[in-house]
């Protein structure tokens, strides 16, 4: 069992695809059916049921997939280890952020690490908070830079770093704005625009309105929070966002039973290895926490 071969199989099993399977790896269609072909023989078993353009794992395929996981990552977290005896910072930092972090958050960060290590290859994907976590429980990525879920698996290292008020806002325009004071049972009679129900933003805001106006009437619903304040700003609908975003076109609706904030930080995974970049990375925004000024 050669590791090429389990490469194309993981390739394979993750795009469902040979085609994109051959591009992911800058192979041919025919080299990589090629090698799955001989793991099937080697194996004796049949990885993937070919039905039509679909491209399915049978039980032996769902068997070996976990398997040749661990077995890539970990000749890569050795080839990783044996590379980081050096004392240089270098090599890809692979790491994930939210696009709401990576536009409000980091980049004086990243500004000042690429300036200090220009040898760091930096690949940031930008993916949703649930995503990244997802994928560095996973061990697929280095680190994430996310919202914070209310609870994750003893297995992964959370570095606290921000903590976000939320507030509630409509336009400057809206009715609700006009409301003086204002009750939060008034949301009840006007539509919403909120992040959808998976992400751990959404579950904060549910866990704070619902048991106060029943169940939140969403017209709209966009992970992107840029978008959700641009709609908001416009009229559509109130929302709940970060008070680092808001500016003269938002109109904050205050009430004291409402008092929510959200969690932002680093997390790693325990049992991954990590690169010398990624590290030192680690360390820079642990530092930077600890720089911040506290609010009285």
């Amino acid at each position: 069992m050669d590791i090429a071969s389990l490469h194309a199989f993981l390739a394979v099993a993750e795009t469902g695809s040979f085609s994109t399977a051959a591009e992911r790896l800058f192979l041919t269609q025919p080299a990589v059916s090629k090698r799955v072909a001989s793991l099937e023989q080697q194996l004796q078993q049949r990885l993937f049921d070919r039905l039509g353009h679909q491209i399915m794992l049978t039980e032996a395929g769902r068997t070996l997939l976990p398997y040749a996981i661990n077995i890539t990552q970990t000749l890569k977290d050795s080839q990783q280890a044996i590379a980081d005896l050096s004392d240089s910072v270098s090599g890809r930092l692979n790491m994930a952020t939210s696009h709401h972090i990576g536009l409000h958050r980091l980049p004086s960060i990243l500004k000042q690490f690429n300036t200090d290590y220009p040898a760091v290859d930096l690949d940031i994907q930008f993916l949703s908070s649930e995503l990244a976590f997802e994928q560095v429980a996973n061990g697929r990525l280095d680190l994430a830079v996310t919202t914070l879920p209310s609870h994750y698996s003893d297995q992964l290292n959370v570095t606290h770093l921000w903590t976000d008020d939320l507030e509630i806002i409509c336009s400057v325009n809206h009715p609700l704005a006009q409301q003086k004071p204002f009750c939060l049972e008034a949301l009840a009679s006007y539509p919403a625009i909120l992040p959808t129900q998976d992400t751990f933003t959404r579950q904060l805001i549910n866990q704070a309105i619902e048991p106060i106006i029943g169940v939140i009437n969403v017209s709209l619903q966009s992970n992107y929070l840029e978008t959700v304040k641009m709609l908001v700003s416009v009229g559509l609908g109130w929302s709940v966002l970060p008070g680092i975003m808001l500016d003269k076109k938002c109109y904050v609706l205050r009430d004291s039973r409402f008092q929510l904030q959200r969690q932002l930080g680093c997390i790693n995974h325990q049992n991954r290895t990590l690169s010398s970049a990624a590290r030192e990375f680690i360390s820079r925004l642990s530092h930077h926490k600890k720089r911040q000024p506290k609010l009285p």
